[in-house]
């Protein structure tokens, strides 16, 4: 029995040991899936839920490993995600059901953006369309608004939907009813807004000058302001004012829309308001109430059986032929315009005139020195591409044909003119070279080919001619003057002879190539005192001196001769010794084939 006993007993604590072994095991298999699963390793595992058996603790400690055991899993795998979903759908259910607002605060930062882009992406469209669809109307008040457009500087769209609109709120202010400034300020699409705090600093004056000048309640104020189109509507709340522009007659429903929104307002945003000290950021928050606001309507008419489109589609083919018979019209009087410049053109006769391959053709005779036809067709507007021009060559003996061909023979100058009468004599007048005007005599048997039958140039002046005379009248007006009494120079006399030499010279050249003979005349003075024998003399003396001087340069003798007048000839009346020194001097004449001109 003890032997049966002590091996139950050795048998039974054999087992224990296996039991607690596997148990031991069991336990260590379970925190290993543990760590795996928690992404924790094992001694921080042990220390974990050795806490959590732990009667006695925190919350402190449990926050501090919760967390990083979270984001360790979630790093690993989305097991952890997956098994929060249903957790997370059913508090959101719950939250729904409890209280709307509190999601749908939530989450208006998101929509809220979201749907004023997609509204005004949408209203930006509708405009496009609507502006595109007006373009193309034709009616009389679109033609009137078109004109009010262009006056205005606004778009066509722009007018039509002022001209159409019924009310539409243009701003909306929130203000802070006891420092009276801006806290909000929406603007609807497409219009212009001035300086929003400078308008809600207006508001709050106009109601504080409201209370103080008339007897009004503490919670009385001003609700409507009115300014030509547009009309402010005032809604009042415990601590803020909502102010809303509108243009257009507003339907007193809207009223019920701007007192619902300060209500809602100030349920969200009482305590900001109250606790307002000059930052607007918190206010943010009120701008989808504000937009709310933005309410419009257009008058827009029922369409009636017409023939808008039928109209307009007449209207347009009426333009387009109009403007095709316009063009064509004029293209005719610019072709016959020209036809008839051209034929009365010297050196062109046309004969024909039609069109040839879709391009107009003249068909005649041009003599080759007549006018150039691409000058006539710039002046007529007519494009040389369109235009055929088939031309035989033949030669006219129409005067100004014939002058041009004296022109082009005789190349004269610029400062000749040549004209033939109705006799065919070729007269030049004007003035030309001597040398020019002696080839054109010799030109007379070539002229008389051209089909002129003389040619005159009696009227012609030698410019060579006038140039010796020009020469002649230099020389004669020089003077030289003397000492009293001598034949010295005065002080400066000297460089006029230098001046004499050059102008010699030029008239002496000037007279070979015109075969004139030259001789200068060279005549002393004297003052009126002194003794007449002796001034004659003394006059002489001075003449030979310039004749002497002016051999010693080179020129022939013989073209000099000298006189004495004494003082036959006073060049001033010597009533001070300044004139008696003008009249002691040597003078000069240019004779010309030895008569005096």
């Amino acid at each position: 029995m003890s032997d049966k006993n002590g091996n139950r007993v050795a048998e039974e604590s054999l087992n224990n040991n296996q039991i607690e072994s596997n148990n031991d095991n069991n336990i260590d298999e379970l925190g290993e899936l543990r760590s795996l699963l928690l992404g924790i390793e094992q001694p921080k595992l042990h220390r974990f839920y050795e806490k959590l058996d732990n009667p006695d603790v925190d919350a402190e400690d449990i926050s501090r490993i919760l967390p990083e055991a979270i984001i360790l899993r979630t790093m690993k795998d989305e097991q952890l995600s997956e098994a929060m979903v249903p957790t997370v759908e059913q508090a959101i259910d719950s939250s729904v059901k409890k209280d709307i607002d509190v999601l749908s605060e939530a989450i208006f930062p998101i929509i809220g953006p979201a749907t004023r882009k997609a509204i005004a992406t949408a209203l930006d469209e509708m405009l496009q369309s609507f502006n595109y669809a007006l373009e193309h109307s034709v009616s009389p008040q679109s033609l009137k608004w078109r004109i009010e457009a262009r006056q205005t500087g606004k778009s066509f769209a722009e007018v039509v939907m002022l001209r159409t609109l019924v009310y539409r709120v243009e701003q909306v202010f929130l203000i802070d009813k006891n420092s009276g400034l801006m806290l909000q300020h929406v603007v609807a699409p497409l219009v212009s807004a001035q300086d929003p705090s400078l308008v809600s600093a207006m508001l709050t004056a106009i109601q504080d000058f409201v209370k103080d000048s008339f007897d009004v309640h503490k919670h009385e104020g001003l609700h409507t302001l009115e300014f030509g189109e547009l009309t402010i509507w005032i809604e009042e709340g415990p601590t803020s004012v909502l102010a809303g522009i509108i243009r257009g007659n507003a339907p007193e429903e809207l009223r019920f829309v701007f007192k619902n929104t300060i209500e809602k307002i100030h349920i969200k945003l009482g305590k900001e308001i109250h606790n307002f000290s000059g930052d607007t950021e918190p206010f943010a928050a009120s701008q989808p109430y504000l937009e709310a606001c933005l309410e419009s309507r257009y008058n827009i008419p029922l369409k009636k059986n017409n023939y808008t489109y039928a109209w307009a589609a007449l209207g347009i083919v009426a333009v387009i032929l109009g403007t095709w018979g316009f063009f064509a019209i004029r293209n005719n009087n610019r072709w016959n315009s020209y036809v008839k410049n051209l034929s009365e053109q010297p050196g062109i006769v046309v004969t024909k005139t039609g069109k040839r391959n879709g391009k107009s053709f003249i068909a005649g005779m041009r003599d080759p020195l007549a006018i150039q036809t691409d000058k006539l067709m710039e002046e007529a507007n007519l494009n040389p591409k369109k235009i055929i021009h088939l031309w035989k060559p033949f030669i006219s003996l129409e005067p100004k044909i014939i002058v041009k061909r004296a022109e082009k023979l005789l190349r004269n100058p610029k400062t000749v003119t040549l004209k033939l009468d109705e006799n065919s004599v070729l007269k030049a007048t004007g003035s030309a070279p001597r040398e020019w005007i002696l080839s054109a005599r010799n030109q007379k048997p070539s002229l008389s080919i051209l089909g002129i039958s003389k040619y005159e140039d009696k009227d012609l002046k030698d410019l060579d001619i006038d140039q010796l005379n020009a020469y002649k009248k230099e020389i004669e007006e020089i003077i030289v003057l003397f000492e009293k009494g001598t034949t010295q120079f005065l002080p400066g006399e000297v460089e006029k002879l230098s001046k004499l030499l050059s102008k010699l010279q030029n008239i002496i050249n000037a007279g070979k190539s015109l075969e004139k003979n030259l001789l200068i005349q060279i005549t002393g003075h004297t003052d009126s005192g002194g003794d007449k024998a002796a001034n004659i003399k003394l006059s002489q003396n001075r003449a030979e001196r310039i004749s002497t001087y002016l051999t010693s340069q080179g020129f022939d003798q013989n073209r000099f001769s000298t006189k004495a007048l004494a003082s036959g000839q006073i060049l001033r009346p010597e009533s001070t010794p300044e004139d008696k020194k003008f009249n002691r001097r040597v003078s000069f004449k240019v004779i010309i084939d030895d008569v005096a001109n």
